[in-house]
């Protein structure tokens, strides 16, 4: 194909990684990116930590420019330049130069379509004050790095990905920070239980937090903005950070007539073509296939788009050989000061939302052997389809060794294991890295027992008085950390010599701090004659982690 013309539209995630290895496959295409910005291929991903001095070098963000591209890969490449309109019948688009105003027809034999994403910003009162900012690329982050100073008060509004890491970040700047989220948790994607060590850490660092509230409106005073919230509340700010989600930009395949998803995405086959066989799409503005499910899904994430893009390049040069893009799992993980979360594949909210059959198990243990120096505690919750067995998702929070988690889970759903495979991972094990028994290992055990009928668990502690709750931790601890339902205390060691406090014909429920002494506590139980339930994942939530002389043994 040595007579082949690409024109790129959008020059960053997908369309650089598009062209880049369109060229590495045909040194005599002519190839041409168009970028609305200033920039390419940018790590945007990087860019809440330069903000807060993390990121020291702001050259460090910008991966190429557009004389790199020229030099290493031989592209044309015109920032400052935007689409305005596609003519399929002629092949061409029309681009207008920003910066003269000026515009011209390019023509096309393929052409890639991969504008990304922009930053929801929804049409309320005092939504166009110069202080309320949005994070998209390096000019918004100039902006911001250049509006903020130590003292400054900042509301951010939204508790997702990106406004948790600008809280953190505005924080370490030195400013007074408040985070506002319409959902009662923050990090929605997660599942509740799992946000709350995020929100806690927030708190511990003196970030206001408010949640299940939005934003109203603002209003605009000479000095600074008040922020009216949906419940009456008002937060005064020097400046707003606005990240509650974004939109994919799609309006130019729109009006050119490609079809589009139910939310605006641009629809494309496993080799990234659109519903025009000359054009592609790939990045932010597209939905693809979801990995664990026979569905749709869109994931604004910066891996997915590079892997997309180069599939649409395989497949224009490799034809045959090319290999289709699979899908998107929504692989995902945030660090709020020392807390850390993941997650993978499909939470239990969104299950329950699409009426998916599923069972879940949470376990806690260390992140590494518990007797080495320095072992952190970490959450592990897993969901799996109960005929199969198959994994569906999993998320883990905690100090330590998160990313490591739920990259083996996220391989593990991918390669279609089930909860039983998790048992006989052979993960790997020295103290200061492992346990000899992961945690992975862990909720493997813990499924298994579920599926083999061992243990019946709730997540949900009884208000049924007729109910024996019985808390197995030992007695200082549970005094200190109380149940909030009334218990019977049985420190666990003395549990078979004191059977008869408990009434045999009366349910039971078993708690302690990390849920693995009251699946303990249950068998011996279920096997007097009790009928018992697990309280699972325990009341470890009570217990502040950063004072490990109050940490539970139980």
């Amino acid at each position: 194909m040595t007579s082949t013309k690409l024109l790129v539209v959008g020059g960053v995630a997908a369309g650089a990684s598009f062209a880049a290895r369109a060229r590495r496959l045909c040194e005599s295409a002519e190839i041409m990116i168009v970028e609305r910005g200033p920039d390419v291929s940018f790590a945007n991903c990087g860019l809440p930590y330069f903000v807060g001095g993390e990121i020291a070098a702001r050259d460090a963000l910008a991966v190429q420019t557009p004389a790199t591209l020229q030099s290493f890969l031989n592209l044309d490449v015109r920032t400052r330049c935007e689409a305005i309109q596609i003519d399929r019948g002629k092949k061409r688009v029309e681009l207008r130069h920003l910066d003269s105003g000026a515009s011209e027809w390019q023509s096309y034999d393929k052409l890639m379509l991969a504008p990304g994403a922009s930053p929801l910003r929804p049409p309320i009162p005092g939504i166009d004050d110069a202080r309320i900012f949005t994070l998209r690329n390096l000019q918004d982050m100039d902006r911001i790095a250049a509006a903020t100073d130590t003292g400054m008060r900042a509301v951010v509004i939204g508790a997702g990905f990106i406004g948790l890491e600008m809280a953190e970040q505005l924080h370490r700047k030195g400013l007074s920070v408040q985070l506002v989220e319409l959902q009662k948790q923050v990090i929605p994607p997660l599942d509740a239980p799992m946000a709350a060590l995020l929100e806690s850490e927030l708190r511990h660092n003196e970030i206001g937090v408010t949640l299940g509230d939005g934003i109203a409106r603002f209003e605009p005073t000479p000095d600074f903005l008040r922020c009216h919230l949906n419940s009456g509340k008002v937060l005064d700010a020097d400046l707003v950070i606005l990240s509650i989600g974004v939109k994919p930009d799609s309006e130019i395949a729109a009006a050119a007539g490609l079809e589009l998803g139910p939310r605006g995405h641009v629809v494309v086959d496993g080799f990234q073509r659109t519903s025009d066989p000359d054009i592609y799409a790939a990045g932010d503005a597209v939905e693809t296939a979801d990995r664990v499910f026979d569905s749709k899904t869109a994931v604004p994430m910066g891996g997915p788009a590079n892997r997309q893009g180069r599939v649409a390049a395989d497949h224009i040069f490799l034809g045959e050989k090319a290999r289709p893009y699979p899908g998107s799992l929504g692989t995902g993980i945030v660090r709020v000061f020392d807390v850390v979360a993941g997650i993978t594949g499909w939470s239990e909210k969104r299950l329950q939302a699409a009426g998916r059959p599923y069972d879940t198990v949470t376990v806690n243990d260390s992140h590494h052997a518990s007797y080495y120096p320095g072992a952190k505690p970490l959450t592990l919750k897993v969901l799996w389809e109960p005929e199969s067995g198959r994994l569906l998702g999993a998320q883990v929070c905690g100090y330590e060794g998160i990313d490591k988690r739920i990259d083996v889970l996220a391989t593990a759903i991918l390669g279609g294991m089930t909860v039983e495979d998790l048992c006989h991972l052979e993960l790997a094990y020295a103290p200061p890295f492992g346990s000899a028994k992961d945690v992975i290992n862990l909720a493997g055990f813990a499924a298994c027992n579920r599926s083999d009928g061992l243990v019946k668990h709730t997540t949900e502690l009884p208000t049924d008085p007729q109910v024996q709750v019985v808390d197995v931790r030992p007695k200082p601890l549970a005094e200190a950390y109380p149940a909030p339902v009334p218990v019977i205390n049985i420190p666990f060691p003395t549990l078979r010599a004191s059977l008869g406090k408990l009434d045999p014909s009366r349910p039971v429920v078993t708690l302690c701090a990390f849920g693995k002494m009251s699946y303990f506590a249950s068998r011996i139980l279920t096997q007097n004659g009790f009928d018992v339930t697990s309280y699972s994942g325990g009341l470890k939530a009570n217990v502040d982690p950063r004072t490990p002389a109050k940490m539970p043994t139980a």
